[in-house]
């Protein structure tokens, strides 16, 4: 395991609950040089004076250098940890992803808020439709077996599909990659409707067909 030891005064924000570390704040990495080069790997976070801070992912090719699980100690980062904070994010938001219309977009997992920093995932077409994941940080991408494997146990979709916005993996250092992790693809020509508007969207890419938006 790697371990990050922030400079001297620059703790204060990770004490006031800040998840994300900068280059600028930190002293050193100390760990194999393989799990340096590996975006997503796990790092104790300490103080100059060697106090435990948090655990965290690091990835050294992208500007936010580490990004973190957990303030806890005696937390491990692990596959439990995992699905313990995708059950809780659905959780929350259950009865609004169950109560809405097959053709609502619904958001379920919200990166930070939900302790996965840099997961995204919505929901259309509710427990019989698509789980669309964005992997934007290398922490959740290295955990991306688990996270999906949650998601279907708790959703009961089956049909879980990676969208790749190309900037943010390229600047994660993170392969592109879009397609079905688990069951079929979207359709690339879909009606979306919130409470206001309906409109076309290929679900793949996210693109928004032109001239579609109309009121309900």
């Amino acid at each position: 395991m790697l371990i990050i030891t922030i400079k001297q005064g620059k703790e204060k924000s990770l004490l006031a609950g800040q998840p994300w570390i900068y280059a600028s704040a930190i002293e050193k990495v100390d760990g194999k040089p393989q799990e340096k080069a590996k975006p997503g790997s796990t790092a104790i976070v300490q103080t100059s004076s060697r106090q435990f801070l948090a655990r965290a992912a690091y990835n050294a090719k992208s500007q936010i250098r580490a990004r973190v699980w957990s303030f806890r100690e005696d937390e491990p980062i692990d596959h439990a940890l995992m699905k313990r904070r995708v059950k809780a994010a659905i959780d929350k938001r259950a009865a609004g992803w169950r109560q809405a219309e097959a053709t609502a977009l619904v958001p379920l997992v919200l990166g930070e808020e939900d302790g996965l920093p840099g997961l995204l995932v919505d929901s259309y077409g509710g427990p019989s439709g698509y789980l669309i994941c964005r992997f934007q940080a290398g922490g959740v991408d290295a955990w991306k077996v688990p996270i999906v494997q949650a998601l279907i146990a708790e959703t009961g979709c089956p049909n879980v599909y990676e969208r790749c916005e190309e900037l943010v993996r390229k600047g994660e250092g993170l392969p592109l990659f879009s397609g079905a992790l688990a069951g079929d693809a979207p359709p690339d020509r879909a009606e979306v409707t919130d409470a206001r508007q309906r409109w076309q969207m290929d679900l793949r890419t996210g693109f928004e067909y032109p001239k579609t938006r109309q009121p309900r």
